[in-house]
């Protein structure tokens, strides 16, 4: 006779969503534990970061462009201990400490839970000195802003202005573009002005003033804008871009369409995110963390996130 549980699916504690709403649909319970592929990793979650994007796919508002498979388990950023190993993935072993950007084309198991899938193209190893809370902090808004960075073709001398200099990826982006020898000027509230300078940026303030603060810095204009924030934030560009200058938005497509920039969306990248958690490690690159929640307090932790009065990232740890 089998002993007792012989056969039944090993589960593990997640927090999920069953269908598309507000926070309220969050629930702490037991899911089975997830499979892995060839080329994947199952990773022990010690930490995962939240974004925005997250409880946007839970309120439905990005169907049509990511798929959902209900119910599912939130969250793209991770930090964990590999638990398992797939049959090939020769980068990792049994008990490596890894980060990742783990977005899949489908939504399902996400880091907001004991477990989590992690296919190899997106994980990299965490670094001596870097720990599990501010590596979770670092995935996608980190890559966000590197490859915000590294298409706008910015460099030494240029002049940049970042829009939402003191959010989570902009003041990534901020500290990335000064790294490379730009000149930063970045929007942000006027209560956020003392951060935004720490970081290395001159600030400035959103609103109907932004064109003359921005030209009091910069007579002649930026060579590149960063947006990322959206919404009104490129109004201005026509009246601050010099001629041959470049527009990179996260959120509006008249940075291309208008301006002949680009929209970008976030791709996982490991090597990038290997140089993004060795710039944290030495201290360079610097990491601002909200708030730290108890996977048994997860919902409470994106109802603070959906709030938009944080700053820096909120972690989950597991």
């Amino acid at each position: 006779m089998p002993a007792a549980g012989a056969g039944l699916p090993l589960s593990m504690k997640a927090l999920v969503y069953s269908d598309f709403g507000g926070s309220d649909r969050f629930a702490l319970t037991e899911v089975p534990d997830p499979h892995i592929g060839p080329d994947t990793l199952l990773v022990r979650v010690v930490a995962a970061g939240l974004n925005p994007v997250d409880y946007k796919i839970r309120e439905g508002y990005l169907r049509g462009l990511i798929d959902v498979a209900l119910p599912a388990v939130p969250g793209w950023d991770v930090a964990g201990i590999v638990e398992k190993v797939g049959l090939d993935t020769p980068e990792f072993e049994v008990g490596d400490r890894i980060l990742a950007y783990a977005r899949a084309d489908l939504v399902q198991h996400g880091s907001v839970a004991e477990l989590m899938p992690v296919p190899v193209r997106t994980a990299a190893h965490i670094p001596d000195g870097l720990s599990f809370e501010d590596a979770a902090a670092l995935p996608l808004a980190g890559l966000t802003a590197l490859q915000s960075v590294l298409r706008s073709g910015l460099g030494e001398g240029d002049t940049v202005l970042v829009h939402n200099a003191a959010g989570g990826v902009g003041s990534f982006g901020v500290q990335l573009a000064r790294l490379r020898g730009a000149r930063v000027i970045g929007t942000a509230s006027a209560g956020k002005h003392d951060y935004v300078r720490a970081l290395g940026a001159e600030p400035v303030e959103y609103g109907d003033a932004i064109v003359g603060q921005v030209k009091e810095l910069a007579p002649e204009g930026v060579d590149v804008v960063l947006d990322f924030i959206g919404g009104s934030a490129l109004d201005s560009t026509s009246e601050l871009l010099r001629e041959g200058g470049f527009v990179v938005s996260i959120a509006d497509s008249r940075a291309a369409t208008e301006f002949g920039g680009i929209s970008l969306w976030v791709r996982p990248d490991a090597a990038q995110l290997a140089e993004l958690a060795t710039l944290a490690a030495e201290g360079t690159l610097t990491i601002e963390r909200a708030a730290s929640y108890p996977l048994a307090e997860a919902a409470d932790a994106y109802r603070e996130l959906e709030s938009g009065h944080t700053r820096g990232k909120i972690i989950v740890t597991i």
